[in-house]
């Protein structure tokens, strides 16, 4: 397998994944071979951070319920500061909403000429690509949105009680038949005047190369109308470079996870607005034009081109090897007859 690079950067590979639950189930190449470690803060800081991420991330459901509703969101935002805080994680914020205006975007503060509202009083679908954990806070960081994520992750101590309070959407990818109800409740939640964020690639790459994104979601904001904003998401190193310490890929545990962010210093999340974009009548254009919105201009375009390559074929053999197990019975029926 290739390595996935930025231009410039000394080559890390990425190993073969593990076989997928279905031949559509998301897929990356990505491991722990891809993440490059950076310098390692000090064991005091690194006890501090512990100390601060674990004192707020257990304070926010109660701080949720204390909370008048009309501040929540407020709320939601400060505390997801204050955790990438606690990470030592910086957050720059690009606003490229305005840049690029044509046919297939929407101006912020149009109105739709069928329900006469406008932006600010309609939903919005954000789309991300997908790196760690870190993503939703980087996210809510910027405004607060509630996300479409793994259904275990409801079970999970602490966070499972912090993904309950901000509506987290769960989803079991491994389950086909359950993705209608997913996009129903998307939708649901967009015509509530709500924002829904998700990661369209179904699931995290390392940040040097990305995945293709995927059309299923993108139906609910086709169904509601909903506009839909892109964000470019990456990390930097103190140099400006790609950063895959945040990473959240492979084999990695939650824990091993964690542990290598609270170590690492000067980690930069960079979101960039892309102009919103118009739902059109087809979610797999959308989910097209998202991805060429949010492509990032970093990626070595010949690796990731690679990697989707081998992607294709995997899913090839996967199918062809389906359809060879269902035709197997008869076969074997018209050879008695």
């Amino acid at each position: 397998m290739p390595a996935l690079l930025s231009p410039g950067t000394a080559g890390l590979s990425c190993p073969p994944a593990e076989s997928s639950a279905h031949a559509w189930m998301p897929h990356s190449p990505c491991g722990p071979e891809c993440v490059r470690t950076a310098p390692e803060a000090s064991t005091l800081l690194m006890a501090a951070r512990i100390l601060g991420f674990g004192a707020v991330l257990a304070s926010f459901p109660l701080a949720h319920v204390l909370t008048p509703r009309r501040r929540r969101a407020a709320l939601q935002s400060g505390y997801a500061r204050t955790l990438l805080h606690c990470c030592g994680i910086r957050v720059r914020v690009i606003d490229n909403r305005t840049s690029g205006d044509s046919a297939d975007t929407v101006r912020a503060g149009e109105s739709d000429t069928e329900s006469g509202t406008t932006d600010a009083a309609r939903g919005v679908l954000v789309v991300a690509p997908h790196i760690g954990w870190t993503d939703v806070m980087a996210l809510s960081a910027v405004e607060p949105t509630s996300f479409v994520a793994r259904a275990d992750l409801i079970d999970w101590p602490v966070l499972g009680a912090v993904a309950r309070k901000v509506r987290v959407i769960p989803i079991e990818r491994e389950r086909l038949r359950a993705l209608p109800g997913v996009i129903a409740e998307i939708a649901t939640r967009l015509r509530a005047g709500e924002r829904v964020g998700i990661f369209p690639e179904g699931t995290t790459w390392c940040g040097r190369a990305h995945g293709h994104l995927r059309p299923a979601l993108f139906q609910a904001a086709v169904d509601t109308g909903t506009p839909v904003q892109p964000i470019q998401l990456r990390y930097l190193d103190a140099h400006g470079e790609v950063s895959t310490v945040p990473a959240f890929v492979g084999i990695d545990t939650m824990a091993d996870s964690i542990r290598r962010v609270l170590r690492s210093r000067g980690v930069v999340a960079e979101i960039t607005l892309r102009p919103v974009l118009a739902p059109g009548t087809d979610r797999h254009d959308l989910a097209r034009r998202c991805e060429r919105a949010i492509a990032d201009a970093g990626i070595d375009r010949t690796f990731a081109d690679l990697v989707h390559l081998a992607e294709h074929e995997r899913v090839a053999a996967q199918v062809a090897a389906l359809e060879e197990r269902l035709l197997q019975p008869s076969a074997t029926l018209s050879d008695r007859g």
